[in-house]
């Protein structure tokens, strides 16, 4: 038997969640902060998203979140990485 640490595979997709959305919310903070003054169309969303951070974008929609409608935004980073943002579509 090889020495190291045994995982259960849940712990695996576990630990990769929480990655992936801590990346996500670091790179969403600097964003957010400028749509929580007003409403903003999903065409503003994005056009912002490209502008913080110079990535490319893959794809943009409407979702619910419960009550509150965001737009989700994914971008292909100039490091070569894909980040899905999730931008509040009204002001708070």
């Amino acid at each position: 038997m090889a020495s190291g640490r045994h995982y259960h595979p849940f712990m695996f997709v576990a630990r990769r969640f929480f990655r992936v959305l801590m990346l996500a919310a670091a790179l969403a903070l600097p964003v957010a902060p400028a749509f929580a003054q007003r409403a903003v169309s999903l065409q503003e969303a994005v056009e912002r998203v490209q502008q913080e951070t110079g990535g490319k974008i893959l794809s943009a929609e409407t979702v619910r979140i419960g009550r509150q409608k965001m737009y989700r935004i994914k971008v292909l980073t100039p490091d070569g990485r894909v980040r899905v943002l999730q931008i509040p579509a009204a002001g708070q």
